[in-house]
């Protein structure tokens, strides 16, 4: 082919050239605009399902922080009903030392050998006359019949006082 011919031809084939390149062109812009916007609709979905994600997280974060305070609730609640109590009983000991301690205060004081001897004939009564009647170490007697025992020693009667009062005791820690 000479060079006048192949220009001919090349100039002929121009404008199928420029149509091809236009189409091409055309279709790249197609190509790419809906590439763009399956880029923004994927995008979108994404963002959607991280907010989904994070509210998800955010609610289960909450839910889990309420159990966990509850939790902790409880527990203090539970330390503070222990510590109340761990109180309460070391002033309730305290009160019975203190209540057993001024019992055998009595000992020393001027009407004691009345008292003994009535803690004596209460013993009888109980036990009858034949019972063995023996003064206590903490002062008070304690008496013995066959089969039987009663304690009237000043401890085992301040104790038993306490008992009694126990609701007028207990009503010391009521708020």
């Amino acid at each position: 082919m000479t060079a006048a011919a192949f220009k001919q031809t090349t100039d002929a084939l121009a404008p199928v050239r420029a149509g091809l390149l236009r189409a091409a062109h055309a279709d790249a812009e197609a190509v790419l605009a809906h590439a763009e916007q399956e880029a923004a609709a994927l995008l979108g979905h994404a963002r959607a399902e991280a907010r989904a994600v994070l509210d998800e997280a955010r609610r289960q974060g909450e839910a889990d922080g309420s159990a966990t305070a509850r939790d902790r609730l409880v527990r203090a609640r539970r330390e503070a009903r222990s510590r109340i109590l761990t109180a309460r009983r070391e002033a309730y000991e305290e009160l019975r030392r203190e209540a057993a301690e001024r019992a055998r205060a009595l000992r020393g004081t001027d009407g004691y050998a009345s008292l003994r001897g009535w803690l004596e004939q209460r013993a009888r009564v109980l036990l009858g006359p034949a019972a063995e009647v023996s003064e206590h170490a903490d002062g008070g007697v304690v008496a013995r019949a066959p089969g039987r025992r009663v304690d009237l020693s000043l401890t085992a009667l301040a104790d038993r006082a306490l008992d009694r009062m126990r609701g007028e005791v207990r009503s010391l820690w009521e708020p």
